[in-house]
Formats: C-alpha cells, structure tokens, sequence
C-alpha cells in the first residue's frame, strides 16, 4: 500500500483522476474543474503519465496540444474513487446530499463500491475477510 500511495496518495492525484474518470481529457479542463496552479497540474499530470496511469494524445499539431487518456490502470482505480467519495457523502457530507452522483445507465441507481468475493460472486463484509502475507511479502517487513 506504501508503494501505491507513492504514486495516487496525493491529493491532486486522485481528483485528476477522478476527473478523468468523468470524461475531462483537456488540461485546461482539469486546471478549471480544480482551481489548482498550472505548474502544480503539469506535474501531476506528467507524473501520472510516467506510472502509466494516464497517456498523452495529441490532438492538435499547431500549436501542439494533447489530450489525457486513462490507461487500463488508471480506470482500475475507479472503485477507488467511487468508494472514497461515497465515504466522504457519508461522513463529510454537506446538507442537502451528494455533490456528484455516480449512476448506473442502465437502471439509474447510484452505483456503491464493495468488497466482493470472483469466486462465489458475492458482496462480504470486512468481518469475512482476512489477510496474510503473499509471495512478495516476505521482503516486506
């Protein structure tokens, strides 16, 4: 987890993923939605390309321009996003509900993040839940 908070554990982060999640590809759209300094952005934004999160796709040559596009591990973070920003309607919340809803197309419900088992194909609690060390883990102390 320290290795993955390395990379999506600062706060623009997230929420320029977040924002890619929702369909912003344009830094200028980023740097609007987020009210955060230019120079703080490009950062972030070059950051998140080099970890493969996001790719740079030019859209236009004169002047040069590009967009940005999630990979297929920025979109692994979409549970992510959708579970940090339901807890925060829950326990930050601001009266009157949810700042941005995050609904099923087919049936309109809005759309929970949950732990779930592939095998059985059911949703389990923290309380059926354990962990221990993977293969990888013994270098880990």
């Amino acid at each position: 987890m320290a290795r993955t908070l390395e990379i999506v554990g600062e706060r623009w982060t997230l929420l320029i993923i977040r924002d890619a999640l929702f369909g912003l590809r344009r830094f200028d759209e980023f740097a609007e939605s987020l009210g955060v300094a230019r120079n703080v952005l490009s950062t972030r934004l070059q950051r998140l390309v080099e970890h493969d999160l996001l790719t740079r796709v030019r859209y236009q040559e004169r002047p040069e321009r590009f967009e940005y596009h999630l990979t297929a591990r920025g979109h692994e973070l979409a549970t992510t996003v959708v579970a940090l920003m339901r807890w925060g309607d829950r326990h930050l919340g601001r009266p009157g509900g949810s700042a941005r809803l995050v609904e099923h197309h087919t049936c309109g419900t809005e759309l929970e993040a949950r732990l779930a088992c592939p095998h059985c194909d059911r949703v389990v609690g923290i309380d059926e839940v354990s962990t221990r060390r993977g293969r990888a883990g013994a270098e880990v102390s």
